[in-house]
């Protein structure tokens, strides 16, 4: 999850690609693609195949577990109810900076949690998540925060190579913290090491930096016959993240902030006053710049019908693995209709999804250890009609 701005995907190319069978080979793969987008949405099930990749869905983020030395598990009881109630699949965050000294109980404790999940039931994505500490040595120094990061996967890729290659899925990098060039050769470096351990499992990416849904437009797929794309939506930011609480951004001074929504609304004149009052002139810009067309479910849709075009265009299976409102200050009728129009509009262009996050900020539940404090209308929202 990262601070995000909204941009439009144009669905144009992604660069040249650099093997003339290759491209034929992709070519193949888009029209087959495009042929399933122009006549089915993603069905009611995880398992989403396209161009013969299995894409995992219906889906929620669990940090706070294995990216911690002591971060508490999900107990069996709660993990049951989430499988009965419709969820499949588990994003996993794994810190790389507790992974990379090789630690045989760190790696031991991560092999016996991905191991429980899927006895559960679940299908997992592995994603390697940088702490604060990696992401500011990537500011400082992206060459060796780089070979950090390529340090932790020789390490872990030996835990994912003994784990089913159908039900887990390496992530290699959330929300690449560099400049788009740089990603994409350390992207190949990663993937060729996983490769050499884990030859059949599909493996997962993000474009840089902020792994947006608009950043997608220009960057190429992966050299591999086995990948998905992966995406973050989170726009827009004045709604999602109002209220929040971990640093100084004009967001955190956004309250009641209503969606669908549009700057001539009641409700948003209100707040615009509100702010101006209190001479927040970067805040009510914020809200003006966000508003400065409607936000409906129409306009979420036209975002991922882009996303489906990338996909077709490239013969790459897509998935949506962050998506969430926080639940600090939002109106509970509101947070539920975005996080409905989201899921809809990924279904309806067969993007897989999987919510951030389950029982923090943003969360559907009280506590992961306990089976009790289901919000009944979120999950109406991600599992509904």
């Amino acid at each position: 999850m990262a601070p995000q701005l909204r941009s439009k995907i144009s669905g144009e190319g992604a660069g040249p690609m650099t093997s003339p069978l290759w491209v034929s080979r992709r070519h193949a793969l888009a029209l087959a693609a495009g042929a399933l987008l122009a006549v089915s949405p993603l069905p009611r099930s995880a398992a989403l195949a396209t161009a013969g990749i299995r894409v995992p869905s219906r889906g929620f983020n669990l940090p706070g577990w294995l990216d911690r030395d002591d971060g508490p598990a999900p107990a069996a009881a709660t993990l049951d109810k989430l499988r009965q109630s419709g969820f499949e699949t588990i994003r996993l965050p794994v810190n790389g900076d507790l992974i990379s000294s090789g630690n045989p109980a760190t790696l031991r404790r991560i092999q016996n949690g991905v191991r429980d999940l899927v006895g559960s039931g679940f299908s997992v994505l592995v994603d390697m998540h940088p702490s604060g500490e990696l992401v500011a040595a990537f500011r400082s120094d992206a060459k060796a925060a780089a070979e950090r990061v390529l340090q932790a996967w020789t390490a872990l890729r030996v835990v994912i190579a003994d784990l089913p290659a159908g039900q887990v899925y390496p992530e290699l990098l959330n929300e690449p913290p560099m400049e788009r060039a740089e990603w994409l050769a350390l992207r190949e470096k990663i993937a060729a090491s996983l490769r050499a351990k884990c030859p059949r499992h599909t493996l997962v990416w993000g474009p840089a930096r902020f792994q947006g849904i608009w950043e997608i437009a220009d960057t190429p797929p992966l050299a591999d016959d086995n990948q998905i794309a992966a995406v973050h939506y989170y726009a827009p930011m004045a709604f999602t993240h109002q209220c929040e609480t971990w640093d100084a951004s004009p967001v955190a001074r956004i309250s009641n902030l209503p969606f669908p929504a549009t700057k001539d609304m009641a409700q948003v004149r209100q707040l615009l006053s509100k702010l101006r009052e209190a001479n927040d002139e970067q805040a009510a810009k914020l809200v003006e710049d966000e508003l400065s067309e409607p936000w409906t479910a129409t306009r979420i849709g036209d975002d991922f019908a882009g996303l489906a075009r990338w996909s077709a265009t490239h013969g790459c299976p897509v998935m949506l693995n962050e998506f969430g409102v926080l639940n600090f200050c939002v109106d509970a009728e509101s947070r539920a209709a975005w996080v409905r129009a989201v899921r809809m509009a990924a279904e309806t262009n067969r993007v897989a999804w999987t919510y951030w996050e389950l029982d923090q900020g943003f969360g559907f539940i009280k506590s992961r250890q306990s089976s009790e404090g289901f919000d009944g209308s979120m999950i109406a929202s991600l599992l509904g009609d």
